[in-house]
């Protein structure tokens, strides 16, 4: 099985989505414009709000819950091919499921990057330097700006982590995708490269998807509540063509 997690799986960790109701970006505009990498460079007080926002959140130092314990469950079956995941939070790692077969496909928040040499060092470094009063700390090595090793709109995918993501949705007889929207690409061509490549697609969200007419299931349900019973259940068969 190959798991593609979208920001429903840690909303349940106290981390909001972004587009949904209670959103960050629909309870804040400007965190949406400060995710756009041109104007996270030229506004410096988009910068400092980032900055701002980013010392909160480690401060509340999410958990990860039952649905990334439900993901860690399949690995410890044998049964896990990889985790692609949207999400920067870094809880699928946390919970205790291998680093080496989670592909983030939108990078992490738990490194900084100076955007100008490209240097990366742990986030809380830098939360260090903001907590003793630089409110836009600049690159240690070049004197850059810098971010957290996240991807903005506006910033290049990393090739290497999308062949990687590609080509794990590609290898597996089932695809679980949870917690999407399914909207986002390249993460969401993982569903119909799974389904063309032989496997079997569940999708489990809050809400219906756009890929819900690849899925052999598509279920709407709490992911917490939903994938321990699904993680729990037996291996699914050996892969035989795509259905439903």
């Amino acid at each position: 099985m190959t798991v593609l997690s979208g920001a429903g799986i840690s909303t349940d960790s106290g981390i909001p989505d972004f587009r949904g109701p209670a959103g960050v970006w629909t309870r804040d505009p400007d965190a949406e414009r400060a995710s756009t990498l041109s104007h996270y460079l030229a506004e410096p007080g988009l910068r400092r709000a980032a900055w701002r926002n980013r010392a909160r959140w480690f401060a509340r130092d999410p958990v990860p819950n039952a649905g990334h314990a439900a993901i860690v469950a399949l690995e410890r079956r044998g049964v896990l091919r990889g985790v692609v995941t949207q999400n920067v939070d870094g809880l699928h790692q946390r919970a205790g499921t291998d680093p080496a077969l989670v592909h983030e496909v939108h990078g992490s928040i738990l490194s900084t990057r100076c955007w100008g040499c490209g240097d990366r060092r742990p986030m809380p470094e830098a939360l260090a330097r903001v907590a003793a009063g630089e409110d836009d700390p600049p690159c240690r090595a070049c004197g850059g700006i810098l971010k957290s090793d996240t991807i903005l709109f506006g910033q290049s995918l990393e090739p290497a982590v999308i062949d990687a993501a590609l080509r794990t949705a590609e290898d597996c007889d089932v695809l679980l995708a949870v917690g999407s929207t399914l909207s986002v690409y390249p993460a969401a061509n993982c569903v119909p490269r799974a389904r063309a490549a032989g496997a079997r697609v569940v999708i489990v969200n809050g809400q219906p998807t756009e890929m819900d007419g690849h899925a052999e299931i598509a279920i709407v349900a709490s992911l917490s509540e939903a994938l321990p019973v699904i993680c729990d259940a037996p291996a699914a068969p050996a892969r035989g063509p795509a259905v439903g």
